[in-house]
C-alpha cells in the first residue's frame, strides 16, 4: 500500500490501473488517472493546490510535484518525467518527456511532445515551445524535434504506459537471496538510449 494521506479535507484519487509504489507519497489533491505509474521515492504534494496527473503519465523515482498556494501542477495524457525531476506549479503538455534531474518552475507551460533536456532549469513562466528540445540553465530551445526523435520518445513512454500493469501482475514484496543464483534469464533490450538507437543500421 502506497503513502496515500487525505490533507485538509482532501483525498486522493486514483484509477484503479495505476500503479503507485508503495515508497511514493501521494498527498491531498492529487488525481491519478489510467495506466499511470508512480515510482519509488515519488512525492506528490496536493497539500497546497492540486495535482492532476492524465492517463498514460509517469512520474518515476524520486520526483516531486508541489507548487504555491492556490497553484495547479497539471501533466497532460503520456507525460514522460524522468527519475528525480521537479516540477513546481507547471502545465506539461501531452506526451511531453521531462529528462532526469530537470526542475521546472512556476507558470511554465510546456507545448506537446516536447522534450526537456536531462538537469536543464527552465525558469519562471516560460513558454516552452510544441515539438520543440530545451536544455539549460535557463533552459532554451536547441532545435525543433524531427519525426525520428518524436517517435523514439514516443516509443519509450508506450514502454512506461504498459508498466503498471506488469507491476500489478509481478510485483511482489520479497526477501533477498543470500546467494547469487548461477543462471539468469537475459532481460530483453526493449529500448535503447538515443544515441544507441541513431547507431542503429
Amino acid at each position: 500500500m502506497a503513502n496515500f494521506f487525505e490533507f485538509n479535507g482532501f483525498r486522493p484519487s486514483v484509477h484503479p490501473s495505476a500503479y503507485v509504489h508503495p515508497n511514493a507519497s501521494v498527498i491531498g489533491n492529487v488525481t491519478i488517472g489510467k495506466d499511470v505509474y508512480i515510482g519509488p521515492g515519488a512525492a506528490l504534494r496536493g497539500d497546497w493546490g492540486e495535482i492532476i496527473v492524465e492517463d498514460g503519465c509517469n512520474v518515476q523515482e524520486s520526483c516531486t510535484l508541489h507548487m504555491f498556494p492556490g497553484e495547479k501542477v497539471h501533466l497532460m495524457e503520456g507525460a514522460h518525467i524522468g527519475h528525480g525531476a521537479i516540477v513546481h506549479g507547471a502545465t506539461v503538455g501531452c506526451h511531453v518527456l521531462i529528462g532526469m534531474n530537470a526542475v521546472i518552475m512556476d507558470q511554465v507551460v510546456i507545448g506537446e511532445h516536447a522534450i526537456i533536456g536531462a538537469l536543464s532549469f527552465v525558469k519562471e513562466g516560460t513558454l516552452v515551445e510544441a515539438r520543440s528540445l530545451y536544455a539549460g540553465n535557463p533552459a532554451r530551445m536547441i532545435k525543433e524535434l524531427s519525426e525520428e526523435m518524436m517517435k523514439w520518445k514516443d516509443e519509450g513512454t508506450k514502454l512506461y504506459r504498459g508498466l503498471p500493469q506488469t507491476c500489478h501482475e509481478t510485483m511482489i514484496p520479497c526477501d533477498p537471496l543470500d546467494y547469487v543464483p548461477k543462471f539468469k534469464a537475459a532481460q530483453q533490450a526493449y529500448y535503447q538510449s538515443w544515441t544507441k538507437h541513431r547507431k542503429q543500421p
